[in-house]
Formats: C-alpha cells, sequence, structure tokens
C-alpha cells in the first residue's frame, strides 16, 4: 500500500496524460532520470516516490509541492511553466530505441516491456521530425528486400496506431511487421476491408508474397530512413574490379601457355613413338 505522498504523484501523473504532455510512461521516467520499471512499479502502488524523484518532477513538470505534501492548492505550478517548456520538451523528447537482429526473438514477446526496452541502445538524429514521436530502428538481414535494402543496412521507423491499422497502412509502402515469432520488413497491400490480412511482398522477386492476418500483426512500424554502411566510391569500386579481372587475365594467359606447351610436348613424344614402331 502506498503513501499519500505517492498517491498525490500518481495523480499529477495522470493528469499529465490527460494534458498530453507525456506520451509514456517509459519517456517520463526517463525525463525525471529514473528507471522506467521502478516508475511502473510506483503507478501499480508497489512502490512509493523516493524524494530525488519528487525532486526531479517538481523542477521539470512543475509540479506543486504543497500539493504533493499536504494536499493544499493545485496540482501544478501554472507560473513559470511555458519558461520551462523549452527545458522539458528537450528532456522529455523520445530517443529511437534500436532493435538489432539478435534481438527479435526478444522484441515478439517483450515489446511492451520497459525493462526489456530499457536495455536497447537508443540515440537520436538531428531531423527535426524524430524529435518528437515514437520511433525504432530496425536491421535488415537477408536479401528480400532487394534492391532496395541490403543486409547490413538499418531502418529508422514510426510508429503505426495498431487501432487504425485500417486507414494508417497505405499500400505498396514499407513497413516492419511485428508478428506472433517473427519480425519481417516487406512491402504491404492493405487487404483488411477485404479479407481482414495484409498481403507482404519482397522486392526480390525469389521470394513469394504471403498474407497474414490482422490478428497476428502485435506492431507495424512504417519505415521512414535507411541507414546503410559506407562504401567506396564508384572510381574505386572500379579500379579494384579492372585490377582484379587483370588478375585473372594473367592466370588465364600462364595457364594457356603451360596448356600449349604440355601440348607441344606430347606431339613430340608420340612422333617418337611413331618413328620406333
Amino acid at each position: 500500500m502506498c503513501n499519500i505522498v505517492t498517491e498525490r504523484y500518481i495523480h499529477c501523473i495522470e493528469k499529465l496524460k490527460e494534458r498530453n504532455e507525456i506520451k509514456s510512461l517509459r519517456q517520463f521516467a526517463i525525463s525525471v532520470d529514473y528507471h522506467p520499471q521502478n516508475m511502473n512499479d510506483i503507478m501499480k502502488g508497489k512502490r512509493d516516490v523516493t524524494i530525488d524523484l519528487l525532486k526531479n518532477t517538481i523542477e521539470v513538470y512543475q509540479i506543486n509541492p504543497s500539493y504533493i505534501f499536504s494536499g493544499i492548492g493545485s496540482p501544478f505550478n501554472e507560473d513559470g511553466i511555458e519558461q520551462q517548456s523549452s527545458v522539458k520538451n528537450h528532456i522529455s523528447t523520445e530517443r529511437i530505441l534500436h532493435v538489432p537482429v539478435s534481438a527479435y526473438a526478444g522484441y515478439t514477446e517483450q515489446f511492451h516491456d520497459e525493462v526489456f526496452l530499457d536495455d536497447l541502445v537508443s540515440f537520436s538524429l538531428p531531423d527535426y521530425k524524430f524529435q518528437h514521436g515514437t520511433y525504432r530502428c530496425f536491421d535488415i538481414a537477408g536479401d528480400s528486400m532487394e534492391p532496395s535494402l541490403f543486409a547490413g543496412d538499418k531502418v529508422v521507423c514510426s510508429q503505426v496506431d495498431n487501432n487504425n491499422l485500417y486507414s494508417s497502412v497505405r499500400n505498396n509502402l514499407v513497413y516492419v511487421v511485428v508478428l506472433d515469432r517473427s519480425v519481417v520488413i516487406k512491402r504491404v497491400i492493405n487487404k483488411i476491408r477485404e479479407s481482414g490480412k495484409f498481403t507482404l511482398i519482397s522486392d526480390n522477386n525469389f521470394y513469394e508474397p504471403f498474407d497474414v492476418s490482422v490478428n497476428e500483426v502485435r506492431e507495424i512500424w512504417h519505415v521512414e530512413v535507411k541507414i546503410s554502411p559506407y562504401l567506396p566510391s564508384p572510381n574505386n569500386i572500379r579500379n579494384a574490379f579492372h585490377e582484379e579481372m587483370d588478375g585473372m587475365k594473367k592466370i588465364i594467359d600462364h595457364q594457356s601457355r603451360s596448356i600449349q606447351t604440355l601440348n607441344q610436348t606430347v606431339e613430340k613424344l608420340l612422333k617418337q613413338h611413331r618413328a620406333l614402331v
């Protein structure tokens, strides 16, 4: 059973959600420098709020200390909130979580687990659109999306609303589709109205399209940006190719001369044999 201060703290967080000042409990925990799983325990009444957490939350979100400690006044200090907004927005910006191939199996089961997500490496991109919203970065494995995407590439994706897949998923765009036991990157044809399914298509024609029921889809992410490994310039590639071809030509020429010499030796031996006979 949590104490009264913790109850008031939880009430303030719920008010922040209502005001759309926080988008997720994980984002809120990061913004006040607190472990997401511990924050989840506080919200469930399993853990009491700490003094340091109260201090950080009061500074970042302008929570009224009098309300927290004595129940006097409103939950928030409205004065000065505008001056703090730029700092708060900077702190609370959702970072991009990177989901490597090695984590795909765990991600399909734990994509809502705050502890699992907190263990993933995160990063940010300078483009303004990545400063707000929820994004994931997934690794490309295999050749099914060549020539659009190659093994070793990474894709940065925006979250698609699972409650509105019919209108959110557009035909022929590339999506990361999280299924019960796999993560796939495909072009998607939306057939929810006709059959309640998505058709997933590879850019590599070697792979056949296949359908998945919308009920199998746990998450879906729209590919926004591709990050590719650095490759040498075309001139360097051409020079390396020419050098390799020149080397192969020399080997073939040497082998041709050796075969020609061998043929001449065999002919001489045959002539000698005929002369003796």
